[in-house]
């Protein structure tokens, strides 16, 4: 194990530590104070060396697995795994990322959106028409009425979900979302996550002081069964499970709700890319079924872009006045720049346009992706949904073997271990938890069309 250089942290600032902490490695790596190979402190050692609880390194390290830049292995620690790579250029949409020698990759990873479809017109038509919104006088915790219209209208149209204007509150993001309902949770509380599942949500989870409970998925989704009790909430994606990729079945979407209104405890429901199903009409949502007890939560970053930095909730009355009422004490708002930019592209008909063309883009990339591993002799998993899909791998070691093999040959790929919330070590013991999460929408067309042969070569070489 390496000595860490000093991490700095500002107990003054409004910064949470965890966040401080997570910044603090990246920059030493990224300055090659840490290297790749190195070992990290444990969560424990590395609390008692800063003087702060373990929950505040434990939510660093997760934010760092869930970005990559670190990697756990199965007794033996968590090890650096690269540095970053440069910021994205402002001058337009990056889908690649960088290797460590600095060589341009073609990122293949999932939770990118797909700027090349984005009409730079319609763009900034929008843009154009949210600066001519006076500057505000005062704040407003619940978001602009016209973003909550247009949200409203949205969900009613693509999602099926009778809630109006009043009862949608913006957000600065589905994590931030989270994040806030959660420290209304009582102190200690237990909320169950997917596991494997979307580490952001886990790191919101505890940074706000929550414990999180990993929960069991399979084909049908979230094991309903293996949910404990005694939770103060459940956080899952039914619509199209992040990472693996399948539906809550419908046996188990009445459980959940049933379970949820007689244990008393709120249904998170994130519908990350619920407007992008391919064989059928997007599935209902469980809001719809239960609006008592889920609290819905969606997101612009996947489906336009994440500049404009806004999402939206649907909550039961009491739960959406608390968050208002939490959001006036402390000054919390979702910026309103991105909600006037959106706002004005539902109005003119760009964003319905532009889902249209998102969704036959996405589903066309889906076809070559899938041709180009059925080619190398392997199989994904998940419904025809998303911008995502499941190669499974034998073994952890078939996993750093192929991503290393990637990596040579220009493409930047999603190793499944990343995403276990348990143990991502614990991959080793089987193909449960080892594979690839492969998406398509970061790269233009010719790029993926340009990686896609790279990649079955390296596919095939795993699969021998």
């Amino acid at each position: 194990m390496i000595d860490v250089p000093p991490l700095p942290l500002d107990r003054s600032s409004t910064v949470p530590l965890a966040v401080q902490l997570a910044d603090a490695l990246r920059a030493v790596t990224a300055q090659g104070s840490l290297r790749a190979g190195d070992r990290l402190p444990s969560t424990r050692q590395l609390a008692t060396e800063l003087g702060v609880s373990r929950t505040v390194t434990a939510a660093a390290y997760d934010q760092l697995l869930a970005e990559g830049w670190v990697a756990g292995r199965h007794g033996a620690g968590t090890f650096v795994v690269g540095a970053p790579g440069p910021a994205p250029s402002a001058a337009g949409p990056v889908a690649s990322t960088a290797d460590v020698g600095g060589a341009p990759l073609v990122s293949l990873r999932a939770g990118s959106p797909c700027l090349e479809v984005l009409d730079r017109s319609a763009w900034r038509r929008a843009w154009r028409a949210a600066g001519d919104s006076p500057p505000d006088r005062e704040p407003d915790p619940a978001g602009t009425p016209a973003y909550r219209a247009a949200v409203a209208e949205h969900l009613l149209r693509h999602r099926g979900l009778p809630a109006g204007m009043d009862d949608v509150l913006a957000t600065a993001g589905t994590s931030a979302a989270v994040a806030e309902v959660a420290r209304l949770l009582p102190p200690g509380a237990r909320v169950g996550v997917e596991d494997p599942g979307y580490g952001r949500a886990v790191g919101a989870l505890r940074a706000a002081g929550v414990q999180v409970v990993p929960l069991p998925v399979d084909r049908d989704g979230l094991v309903v069964d293996a949910v404990p009790r005694g939770l103060a909430a459940v956080y899952c994606t039914p619509a199209h499970q992040y990472p693996l990729g399948w539906r809550l079945a419908a046996p188990r979407r009445v459980a959940l709700v049933g379970r949820a209104r007689a244990e008393g405890f709120w249904v998170l429901e994130d519908d990350y890319d619920g407007e992008l199903r391919y064989d059928v009409a997007p599935l209902p949502l469980l809001a719809a079924l239960a609006p008592d007890v889920v609290v819905h939560l969606g997101t612009t970053s996947k489906m336009v872009s994440p500049t404009l930095g806004v999402g939206w909730l649907v909550a039961p009355p009491e739960l959406r006045h608390r968050l208002l009422a939490g959001r006036t004490a402390t000054g919390t708002r979702p910026a309103r720049a991105g909600q006037r930019v959106l706002a004005a592209m539902a109005v003119s008909g760009d964003l319905s346009r532009h889902l249209r063309r998102l969704r036959r883009e996405l589903h066309a990339r889906r076809d070559e992706v899938l041709a180009a591993v059925v080619a190398a002799g392997l199989r994904t998993e998940g419904d025809a949904a998303g911008a995502h899909v499941v190669v499974r791998l034998p073994d952890l070691a078939a996993e750093t073997a192929v991503l290393g093999a990637a990596r040579a040959q220009g493409l930047a790929l999603d190793p499944l271990s990343r995403h276990l919330l348990a143990a991502p070590d614990a991959a080793e013991a089987g193909p449960d938890g080892t594979g690839l999460v492969l998406g398509w929408a970061a790269p233009t067309r010719a790029e993926l069309l340009a990686a896609l042969p790279r990649l079955t070569a390296v596919l095939r070489s795993a699969g021998g």
